[in-house]
């Protein structure tokens, strides 16, 4: 609306299975479009005439009929620690229990720690650091993305610390937000190219090419991270075992305008080293 005086823009507000189901695993309830389906359906109906998402939620395949108009530029992609004992996972105590509905992140945590417990869990972002403060509840620490931390204003609570992407690489998509539409809405499309960001629509189309690779969904095992400098788009990815008894990872590096063609060759490359193996064991 600040770009475009002659713009009004009203909210419509969508709860998703993702959302009022806050307690099964995920992966066990559909993962594909568990946050998705509700607002897809509505841009179909023209109910709505665009739907803002989290990118990490959003299948890497177009729904009919459906494309992503813009990307703004990404916020933070890490994921962070939740803890009051210790700030890092290789000095949680001896058997800690981690709280974590994510195959991705159990992955990363038992490849540094295989000691730990991972223990489901779900709700927004109050309920799970409010979980982790209840001895009650059973959990000493549990990740969450750092993004969403920031957009609530948490991310300075003493319990938060950064894990190095080292130890683990986020979502493909994580920390950036897709605006999808009509892909026939020429008129939407015009009003949202102010909000376009090309770096991040470069590295995001990396990682998600490389999870499309794949011939997966958003509930794999799956890590990859990119971002450009000095023009050149780089791209680290990794594919694991549900247990964290192995991790393949790739990196490279492209042109930004070969952000897809990044992704697919990365996925080649670890589908050559034996991913597909370690996918089929989730």
């Amino acid at each position: 609306m600040a770009a475009w005086d002659d713009l009004t823009v009203t909210i419509s507000l969508f709860d998703t299975t993702g959302d009022r189901n806050r307690y099964d695993p995920l992966p066990k309830i559909g993962g594909k479009g568990l946050f998705t389906a509700e607002l897809e359906a509505a841009l179909h109906e023209h109910r709505i005439d665009l739907a803002v998402h989290s990118l990490k939620d959003l299948p890497v395949e177009d729904s009919p009929g459906l494309t992503i108009l813009a990307i703004p530029e990404r916020a933070a992609a890490a994921d962070v620690l939740i803890c009051r004992h210790t700030d890092q996972l290789s000095t949680l105590p001896a058997g800690a229990t981690v709280g974590t509905s994510s195959l991705r992140r159990a992955a990363q945590i038992l490849a540094c720690r295989p000691d730990v417990h991972i223990k489901d869990i779900r709700g927004n972002v109050n309920t799970r650091l409010n979980k982790v403060d209840d001895p009650d509840q059973g959990y000493d620490a549990t990740i969450l993305a750092l993004a969403g931390l920031e957009r609530l204003g948490y991310q300075d609570l003493p319990q938060v610390h950064p894990i190095p992407s080292e130890l683990m690489l986020p979502a493909p998509g994580q920390g950036a937000l897709a605006i999808q539409g009509r892909a026939e809405d020429s008129e939407t499309s015009r009003y949202l190219a102010v909000l376009d960001h090309q770096p991040t629509r470069a590295a995001v189309e990396a990682e998600r090419a490389f999870l499309a690779g794949l011939g997966g969904g958003c509930s794999l095992p799956v890590g990859a991270l990119a971002a450009v400098k000095a023009q050149r788009l780089h791209l680290q990815a990794l594919v694991a075992d549900p247990g964290g008894r192995q991790l393949i990872r790739v990196s490279d590096t492209g042109l930004p305008d070969s952000a897809a063609e990044l992704g697919q060759q990365l996925a080649a490359q670890a589908l050559r080293q034996g991913a597909a193996t370690l996918l089929a064991k989730g």
